[in-house]
């Protein structure tokens, strides 16, 4: 239980990919595998972010997840899009959720490598985090429309929210021996748009 001493703060959490899922753990194996080989370099685990975020209204949890069901607004769902083809995102099964769920539960948090890693205690930094959550890019997962270097996934999204609310993103250590795909994107994209916002800003 959070206390008074606890009450701001970003949490990130590095969650094995495909954790609790056989699947998805065996298809990042072999996309992992066909990188590196391609790379010449040895393979890596593969991990997806998560955040917390503690701030005195309460906790909330930040993460990006395929749609379960209509339920969104349960989760939290501020924003979605679509994964592989845009004009898949017609159905439900080729759809993401971005999540600010309060009181929200991190699935396979118990299998956390490194976690949970303390970004921030100012109150300030982690309110704004939360009140961009509903403005993060959703271009199609999986795809670089962004023109950013790499795929867009959950990765990239986490690690966007994390650039713009002005805790330096750069400076976040993946886990041992592990990669995450998408994490670039979202740091290419932030720095693009924060550059573009102060160029507005000065020609006021």
């Amino acid at each position: 239980m959070t206390g008074p001493a606890e009450a701001a703060g970003v949490d990130l959490y590095w969650l094995p990919l495909g954790a609790g899922g056989h699947s998805v753990r065996h298809n990042g194996r072999v996309y992992e595998a066909v990188a590196a080989r391609i790379a010449r370099r040895p393979a890596r685990d593969l991990y997806h972010a998560a955040l917390e975020v503690l701030v005195p209204e309460g906790r909330f949890v930040i993460e990006q997840a395929p749609v379960r069901d209509g339920n969104g607004p349960q989760r939290g769902v501020v924003a979605g899009g679509a994964v592989g083809h845009r004009w898949a995102g017609r159905f439900r099964l080729f759809r993401y959720e971005v999540r600010r769920w309060r009181d929200g539960v991190i699935p396979d948090v118990a299998e956390a490598v490194e976690s949970p890693r303390r970004l921030t205690d100012e109150q300030a930094v982690a309110q704004r985090l939360l009140d961009l959550v509903p403005s993060v890019p959703t271009p199609v997962w999986g795809l670089d429309e962004l023109d950013a270097g790499e795929m867009w996934n959950s990765n990239s999204m986490i690690s966007w929210l994390i650039a713009r609310s002005g805790i330096a993103a750069e400076e976040i250590a993946l886990p041992t021996g592990g990669r995450a795909p998408g994490w670039d994107a979202g740091l290419v994209v932030a720095r693009r748009q924060t550059v573009s916002a102060a160029g507005t800003v000065s020609q006021s």
